[in-house]
């Protein structure tokens, strides 16, 4: 019986790993999302990866899935002379506009909008909060006064962020405007957006996705601010899926909040049917070492036991000094951790008794139950949208999620799904020859063995492609 992980791990490319080798590697060892961040990449260099992903695909008969990640409106520094330092008690200058060299008296920041935004008080983090600013005075134009409470050493382009803040700059930069388009022009996957903090935030991107093509690219959002937190629900309706971002979210909110934050997200992700990505410093110490630290075991084994669909690796595997040995770590620790006895997921019965999609939602629903209580191998899904996938993936069975599907596009998009495998098929013959076939592939791949229980979901008549409306138990 052939066992594989269910949790996903999404590898993001970079200097270390953008050789076609290294890329292979990755895939071969565990990688199922292979992530492109344009706060690093060109468009040159992001349309190389993805020609070289979908290749090795081909060549490897695997569905890896790429995600392009937007920067967002990040903020940062300009340039600063060498051998800066900032001492506690001091005031510092910080201006906008034309761009300078700065020092220890005065510094550039990339917001026009700040002097307006910001307020006397409040405070300003620099360098994932390791200088802290205190607001003493803005001139509402281009310019702030700010008190050191925490000095150190400053160095040129670090982030710069504001915990009190509303801030009025657009989660769609110009830059990421010309990004989303590029991305949708090479038919990615999954885009994501950075630094969402209402519901029209991922709106914007949905209506620039809809406006530049016809097929459906879905979005992700990066929550990472204390406003997208508290505007989990309304973001949620739209997004088709979230992510965990903790970098910057533990630098704005109190970081003895972040792992409850967490669990919130996910539990909520998982109601909603979206799936849900842990990310940041996940096994930061394998940058340099071979081996993780202790906390970093931890971390990545209670996020796979909060149920996330992915744990996503940034600078682990992109500058990294060991991309393939910390896909083969991680690989391993979820192994080890997600088939324990000791994760119990509460699952509740669909309520919504109302919706269009409600007889779809129970069956899923219950094959999921049906497949735990029989001890079924596998639960095999037709599906020409993949909601079945997202539906039956949310509900964590102890099984394999098999998807049957001849629609080409979302074959790559469903790898990102806690538990699930696709495959092409295009047969219409009849219910009762479909599922046969459909059970001969899951053989021919192992997923299945003789004597093993399958739960078939299908629609009848199987010709018209509708919703799931079928559920039988077969044994190979």
């Amino acid at each position: 019986m052939r066992r594989i992980k269910k949790t996903k791990i999404i590898a993001t490319l970079g200097p270390s790993s953008s050789s076609r080798d290294s890329i292979e590697m990755l895939i071969k060892e565990g990688a199922d999302v292979l992530r492109i961040n344009f706060s690093h990449s060109t468009h040159e260099e992001a349309k190389s990866l993805i020609n070289d992903v979908r290749k090795i695909n081909e060549e490897l008969n695997t569905n890896t899935s790429i995600l392009t990640d937007l920067q967002g409106p990040k903020l940062r520094i300009g340039e600063i002379k060498a051998n800066t330092s900032l001492s506690n008690g001091d005031v510092i200058e910080i201006e906008t506009g034309k761009e300078f060299v700065g020092d220890k008296n005065k510094i550039y920041v990339d917001y026009n909008s700040l002097p307006i935004d910001i307020n006397i008080g409040e405070k300003i983090l620099i360098d994932d909060g390791k200088i802290i600013l205190k607001v003493l005075e803005t001139n509402k134009k281009n310019k702030i006064s700010a008190e050191i409470i925490q000095g150190g050493n400053l160095s040129s382009r670090k982030g710069f962020n504001l915990p009190n803040t509303s801030i009025s700059q657009p989660a769609l930069t110009d830059k990421d405007i010309k990004d989303a388009i590029f991305s949708i022009e090479q038919s990615v996957d999954w885009i994501a957006l950075s630094f969402v903090r209402h519901e029209s935030d991922i709106k914007s991107l949905i209506e620039l996705v809809e406006k530049n093509t016809d097929h459906r690219i879905p979005v992700i959002a990066k929550i990472e601010k204390p406003e997208g937190v508290k505007n989990i629900d309304d973001i949620m309706k739209h997004a088709s899926g979230i992510m965990v971002a903790r970098g910057d979210l533990g630098v704005e909110i109190n970081a003895a909040e972040v792992p409850l934050i967490q669990k919130k997200l996910v539990d909520k992700a998982k109601k909603a049917r979206i799936p849900v990505i842990i990310a940041t410093q996940m096994m930061e110490s394998m940058m340099e070492s071979l081996n993780p630290n202790r906390a970093e075991v931890n971390d990545v084994a209670n996020s796979v036991m909060d149920g996330a669909d992915a744990v996503m690796l940034s600078g682990e595997t992109s500058v990294g000094n060991h991309p393939i040995e910390v896909v083969q770590t991680i690989s391993k620790i979820i192994g080890k951790v997600e088939n324990s006895s000791l994760i119990a997921l509460k699952h509740k019965h669909p309520r919504d008794y109302d919706s269009d999609r409600f007889i779809t939602k129970s069956i899923c629903y219950y094959a999921a139950k049906v497949a735990n209580d029989t001890n079924a191998k596998a639960i095999s899904t037709l599906t020409n949208s993949g909601y079945t996938a997202y539906q039956i993936s949310s509900w964590r069975p102890k099984t394999h999620v098999l998807v049957f599907t001849s629609n080409k596009k979302i074959l790559t998009q469903l790898n990102l799904l806690w538990g699930v495998k696709a495959f092409y098929y295009d047969g219409t013959e009849s219910t009762d020859t479909t599922v046969e076939e459909i059970n001969r592939i899951a053989l021919e791949n192992n997923y299945l063995q003789k004597d093993d229980k399958v739960i078939n979901l299908t629609s009848m008549p199987i010709d018209k492609k509708g919703m799931v409306n079928t559920l039988r138990i077969s044994k190979i």
